[in-house]
């Protein structure tokens, strides 16, 4: 059953299945000009567990948005691009300088099979030497071990194979993973240590504060899946969002990027489909549903008694949408954006 403020869901069995694109190919000569311009983009490349090629992004290397840029397009699996964009002061979005412009051709793919954060790695204490480790895995590698249950809905396993199989993984880590998630993930991508790249980003690190506000496409898709709108309609999506300095600490940094999204996130989906699913999507979309919405992210959690489960689920969403029916050439608006609340949180006037 729906109502006015719920997308009507649409039959959809495996959309991608046969699907001869794949992510980690897409994404490859990305995660080469990574490792071959190191130096220039203050990033650290060295190889750990016998071969696998481990890169530091913002660690004990600086690392810096220029790397941030270049490790979104490789979280979207090389389907999507990510560019700085500087706001004039006659635009809708002046009162911040700078912004990141997302795009994709192919959004589900890049941002569900490849640069959603769905892949759970974790190591007890004992496992990681004293100290128990955990990340949310992102990018082209999820998508050859297939471990979650969205890629049984997509249909879609990357179709590499053979001496070229190579995986590449995202992780939002402030260290280094133990060897026993190493061995995990080679495990589960059937890849030999030499196929396999990592790349670790802190939040509060240039590099890790940048690859995660390129995420502003990817929420509105997650966001569009949790409201069950047919995935295989959606055919084209743009999105922007400002780009916060980092914050102090993990916590702050966290903070800075998700209100990036949910008070400054722009999203343009064009989709097929009726016009009432459309018009219900752009409505049942924006942030501004959720009944934690109006605080600063970081706020927002530490009332949570830092519980993601705690939190409602509709405030993970972009603060303004747009949808646009190819069937009808219709578009539709939902939410707004509140840059008053970013600056409140993000600037000290000199």
């Amino acid at each position: 059953m729906t109502d006015a403020t719920t997308p009507a869901a649409t039959d959809s069995t495996a959309p991608f299945a046969g699907s001869r694109l794949s992510v980690n190919r897409e994404a490859a000569a990305r995660v080469q000009r990574l490792v071959d311009e190191a130096e220039r983009l203050r990033v650290a490349v060295r190889t750990v567990a016998g071969g696998v090629c481990l890169i530091d992004a913002g660690i004990e290397a600086p690392g810096s948005l220029e790397a941030g840029l270049l490790i979104g397009e490789i979280c979207m699996g090389g389907l999507g691009r990510v560019q700085l964009a500087a706001q004039g002061a006659g635009d809708a979005t002046a009162g911040w300088p700078t912004w990141l412009e997302v795009a994709s051709s192919q959004p589900v793919l890049a941002c569900l099979a490849s640069q959603y954060a769905g892949w759970s790695l974790s190591a007890s204490k004992e496992e990681a030497g004293g100290k128990k480790f955990f990340s949310l895995g992102s990018g082209p590698a999820r998508a050859l071990a297939g471990k979650e249950a969205l890629f049984k809905e997509l249909g879609y396993r990357d179709p590499l194979g053979g001496a070229a199989r190579r995986g590449v993984l995202v992780l939002e880590v402030d260290r280094e993973p133990p060897p026993v998630v190493i061995e995990k993930i080679l495990r589960d991508c059937a890849l030999a240590p030499d196929q396999l790249t990592l790349i670790l980003t802190p939040t509060r690190s240039l590099a890790g504060t940048t690859q995660v506000v390129a995420r502003v496409l990817e929420v509105a898709l997650h966001k569009a899946h949790e409201l069950h709108f047919n995935l295989a309609d959606i055919v084209d999506g743009v999105a922007s969002a400002p780009l916060p300095a980092p914050g102090a600490d993990g916590l702050d940094a966290m903070g800075r990027t998700n209100d990036a999204i949910l008070y400054g996130g722009r999203v343009h989906l064009t989709v097929h489909g009726t016009d009432e699913a459309a018009r219900a999507l752009a409505k049942a979309l924006p942030s501004l549903n959720s009944r934690d919405y109006g605080r600063g992210f970081a706020d927002i959690f530490k009332a949570a008694e830092y519980d993601f489960y705690k939190i409602d689920g509709a405030l993970f969403a972009p603060a303004e949408v747009w949808v646009s029916s190819l069937a009808s050439g219709r578009t539709w608006h939902g939410g707004r954006l509140n840059l008053e609340l970013l600056r409140g949180q993000w600037l000290q006037e000199a």
